[in-house]
């Protein structure tokens, strides 16, 4: 049987991995990207741009999904709402690309702080290890975050510092979404 835990596990779990490689695919179509020097929004302006906006859509229509399905599963409030914050944040860096700058950097910076928000407060819901990966995934990105606004690239690049932002939430995201798939039901 397929309870509210599942759909929402597989609706995470599913929207970071195409999401994933949506962004490898988009990567590869960018003749001269380098992960060090562009930023991951440039690919929404560039020659992978229809494929890079529409799989963040995707993301974010089905995190938003995914936090309807985990209020509803576990009867909470706050990590559905920065889950949905996030899945929003990912919807306006789909639309208003970097063309929109004051807009795009808005919605880029809530779904890093939300996504990293997100990941933290899971550890609530978890009851195994997971609680651990998600917390130290999170303040992961929040660092992360925190050093590229600074500045402070630790010689990555901007885009560099970019994914150290992205990746440990996705990876974080995807991870998180396969621990809601696989809890067991309780026994009645």
């Amino acid at each position: 049987m397929i309870t509210l835990r599942k759909i929402a596990g597989l609706l995470i779990l599913t929207g970071a991995i195409q999401l994933i490689v949506c962004m490898i695919i988009a990567e590869t179509l960018y003749n001269g990207y380098s992960a060090a020097d562009n930023y991951i929004s440039d690919l929404g302006v560039g020659p992978s741009a229809m494929i890079f906006n529409a799989s963040m859509i995707l993301f974010g229509l089905m995190t938003i999904g995914g936090a309807y399905y985990i209020m509803r599963a576990f009867h909470t409030r706050l990590t559905p709402l920065l889950f949905a914050i996030a899945g929003i944040a990912a919807i306006g860096v789909g639309i208003f690309t970097e063309d929109y700058h004051e807009i795009h950097l808005v919605m880029s910076v809530l779904i890093f702080l939300f996504g990293a928000l997100s990941a933290i407060s899971t550890i609530k819901l978890e009851k195994s290890v997971m609680r651990y990966v998600s917390a130290l995934l999170g303040l992961t990105g929040l660092i992360a975050l925190a050093l590229a606004f600074s500045g402070n690239y630790l010689g990555l690049g901007p885009g560099g510092m970019e994914r150290m932002i992205a990746y440990p939430l996705l990876l974080w995201t995807v991870g998180f979404g396969g621990y809601l798939i696989g809890l067991e039901d309780k026994q009645k």
